[in-house]
């Protein structure tokens, strides 16, 4: 195997799509953070204004694939097309994420949500747009990596390929949560009561949810003459990293508890029952 095809997907239509995710995302995340938060044109939106923002950061990431066709798709069925997949897959481990995790984050690490906008169980609307254009983004850039450390230890023993993988992985997982701890920064309207604390403690519990993720994502019609997953098996394998993800977190909760004096720290399950205001 090449270096250079080493970093790619065997698979025609991952490969496309995760090409794609990788060329788009630099320009809504340019937008958002070269533009929007440095000249504060988020002061002067509302909640409609914040809604915008999000469907246009996560709608090109569906309508784009639809209006450009690649040919690794011609004689597949809709349902067949990876992007497709990876739209469904990620949607549902965001949806999870925001509706659920985010009060961890609310309880554990001190967040609030300040901005106006249209709330679902407490959560903006417009963060289950934005993770979903992120989250593409993160995944379709973890395969590339994990696909490379693979390939460059085809022929190590198992144990250190595992290992590698494992602290790969990590790494990935705990530099992707904190890089988005610290590129938002600047937006005063999501804040912390101990930041110094979330960009060390809290990005390692954010990492969580890519610990998880990033090795479950990267299997999906990874291999090159195996089946492909179909999208019922992909609703399937989200859903399960939802439910391990949110065992994981809990874990944290009973044992680690909040990083900040939180009487919601070491109460029951409040995120399912207290919506933060």
């Amino acid at each position: 195997m090449s270096t250079g095809s080493s970093w790619l997907a065997a698979n025609p239509s991952k490969r496309w799509a995760e090409l794609f995710f990788l060329a788009y995302s630099p320009f809504w995340i340019g937008w958002a953070l070269c533009i929007l938060v440095p000249f504060q044109l988020y002061e002067h939106l509302d909640a409609w204004g914040y809604l915008l923002v999000g469907l246009a950061a996560a709608l090109p990431c569906v309508v784009v694939p639809l209006l450009l066709p690649n040919k690794a798709d011609e004689a597949k069925p809709w349902y067949d097309w990876f992007w497709v997949k990876a739209n469904v897959w990620v949607a549902i481990f965001g949806f999870i994420g925001n509706y659920f995790w985010t009060h961890y984050f609310f309880n554990l690490l001190g967040a609030a949500y300040t901005l106006p906008s249209h709330r679902l169980n407490g959560i903006p609307l417009v963060m289950f747009l934005m993770t979903h254009a992120y989250f593409l983004f993160y995944h379709a850039l973890a395969n590339l990596v994990l696909r490379r450390v693979e390939a460059h230890l085809c022929h190590a023993p198992l144990a250190t390929r595992k290992l590698a993988r494992a602290l790969a992985v990590f790494l990935l997982a705990y530099a992707t949560a904190f890089m988005e701890t610290l590129t938002i920064s600047h937006f005063p309207y999501y804040t912390f009561v101990d930041r110094s604390k979330m960009y060390s403690v809290g990005s390692l519990f954010y990492a969580i949810y890519f610990f998880v993720s990033f090795p479950m994502f990267m299997r999906l019609d990874e291999t090159p003459q195996g089946r492909r997953w179909s999208l019922r098996e992909v609703c399937l394998d989200a859903l399960a990293a939802g439910m391990l993800v949110t065992l994981l977190l809990d874990v944290w909760r009973i044992t680690v508890g909040g990083i900040v004096d939180s009487p919601a720290a070491a109460a029951g399950l409040q995120w399912a029952v207290e919506v933060q205001g």
